[in-house]
């Protein structure tokens, strides 16, 4: 799925795509993008390591559902999402 990409790119923005991007279906879960490594997993905690920076997403129930190619899909209820850098 390149739509993040491409609105980045759409917007001057095209370093941006480098970072994770994600989209979260609130009490579903969420999808991200530009994933290079998992450094953390608990049911309430998801760290996901990107070129540049990282992602943490805060949760209950939190499960790893697709994790292939970049990639990610987390299963459970998403409470917050953070990047760090």
């Amino acid at each position: 799925m390149r739509l993040f990409s491409e609105i980045a790119k759409a917007l001057g923005g095209e370093g941006l795509s480098l970072r994770v991007q994600y989209t979260v279906i609130d009490g579903r879960g969420g999808y991200f993008q530009n994933v290079k490594r998992l450094s953390s997993l608990t049911e309430e905690e998801i760290v996901f390591l990107g070129k540049k920076g990282a992602v943490r997403v805060r949760g209950r129930g939190l499960s790893l559902g697709k994790y292939y190619a970049g990639d990610a899909a987390v299963l459970g209820d998403i409470f917050a999402v953070e990047r760090v850098e």
